[in-house]
């Protein structure tokens, strides 16, 4: 129940990945055979990423995962166009690849605005345009939180930056793959995501970047991925990468919809437990997301116990897991800090079943009463 943070490399990805790691070892930078073949592979693999988000596949180049990507789109356009400015407009619940890019930028000499969102957690596509000042050289807006589940308005904002003459980018780890993308619809310039988000291989990702962005390397070295990202390929991940994407966009029509069955009736039985809250926008959110306060008791002792009965939860981002601060995502939606302790994430996936759920349905309530019953925080009729 926790396929946010990460999800297994589907066999059939396996499959098709373990030749790589043997038989077909070759660099695809060499002009012998074996190289060669491996160079069409990886080129295979990036047209696949490709049409997933309707892109081209030289505006595809591959990364070590979302965070290098996050990186690159922030870093790589700022000082590729700090002539023209050196203003980026982000939101406040950002995942922290963004958020500590940007501290870094700031420390760089570069002005980040942190725009706010509701208590949905989402971000007015009017404050945005607000934000926008002459020097303005990039906006980055996530497609959907992390946390929360929460989808952005990415084509409004996306129509926003393209009447300004400015680069959009958004992080897309979480959507890619749970529900349809399109880059060139959606006015989007530059798009991160990372395989092990949709049952690929982990350690590989991508970034597009469309043809024409400004754009510095964020690694030098070797001429690989067209002179852009140095390095040689890690061919086994980005085979894995191509097909499990492939994968998850040709399943998304059966499988969103199943998955939205889970996360509905979870969202439904749990809120019947007294003070317990919905975080993230009711409606506007992934299909397998679903964010739930408690009162009174702490994420930490509910995931405690729920491993206790083999269920795996969150509290939140697993990047963030080892913190003791109260989500920054809750806290910027207006959750108070107290309660914010309280929330438990779960996010459903395809080895998931109706009894998954029903299981997690007879646990979870328990285990709220009995953290309940020794709190000395929670109200006696609740106890």
């Amino acid at each position: 129940m926790d396929h946010a943070a990460t999800t297994y490399a589907a066999p059939e990805v396996v499959a098709e990945m373990l030749p790589y790691f043997s038989e077909k070892f070759g660099n695809p930078s060499s002009v012998y055979n074996i190289g060669q073949e491996n160079k069409t592979a990886v080129d295979a693999a990036r047209a696949k990423v490709a049409a997933a988000i309707n892109a081209e596949p030289n505006e595809i180049y591959f990364t070590a995962g979302g965070s290098e990507s996050d990186n690159w789109a922030l870093k790589g356009v700022a000082f590729a166009n700090s002539r023209k400015g050196k203003h980026i407009i982000t939101t406040a619940i950002e995942h922290h690849a963004i958020l500590h890019a940007g501290e870094w930028l700031q420390s760089q000499g570069f002005e980040v605005t942190y725009l706010p969102v509701d208590k949905f957690g989402v971000v007015s596509v009017t404050d945005v345009e607000k934000a926008i000042r002459p020097d303005t050289i990039l906006i980055s807006v996530m497609y959907a939180n992390n946390e929360v589940g929460t989808i952005q308005p990415i084509k409004e904002i996306g129509s926003i930056a393209k009447a300004h003459n400015i680069y959009f980018h958004t992080d897309a780890v979480q959507a890619v793959g749970h529900v349809p993308i399109d880059v060139k619809a959606e006015h989007i310039d530059m798009l991160s995501l990372s395989g092990h988000k949709f049952y690929g291989p982990k350690g590989v990702g991508a970034l597009y970047i469309k043809k024409g962005v400004r754009i510095q390397n964020l690694i030098h070295g070797g001429a690989q991925e067209s002179k852009h990202r140095a390095g040689t390929e890690n061919v086994p991940g980005i085979v894995g990468l191509g097909v499990a994407i492939e994968r998850a966009v040709q399943k998304m029509p059966v499988e969103a919809p199943r998955l939205a069955r889970m996360r509905d009736r979870l969202t439904a039985e749990l809120l019947k437990i007294p003070a317990s809250h919905l975080n993230g926008h009711p409606t506007q959110r992934l299909p397998n997301n679903v964010n739930i306060t408690f009162e009174y008791i702490e994420g930490e002792g509910i995931l405690l116990l729920l491993n206790m009965f083999g269920i795996c939860a969150s509290t939140g981002s697993a990047c963030n897991s080892a913190s003791l601060e109260p989500s920054h995502v809750l806290t910027a939606m207006g959750v108070p800090h107290e309660i914010s302790h309280g929330s438990v994430r779960l996010t459903v996936g395809e080895r998931n079943t109706d009894e998954d759920v029903k299981y997690v349905l007879e646990k979870l309530p328990e285990i709220i009463h009995k953290l309940r019953s020794m709190s000395p925080l929670t109200p006696k009729e609740l106890k």
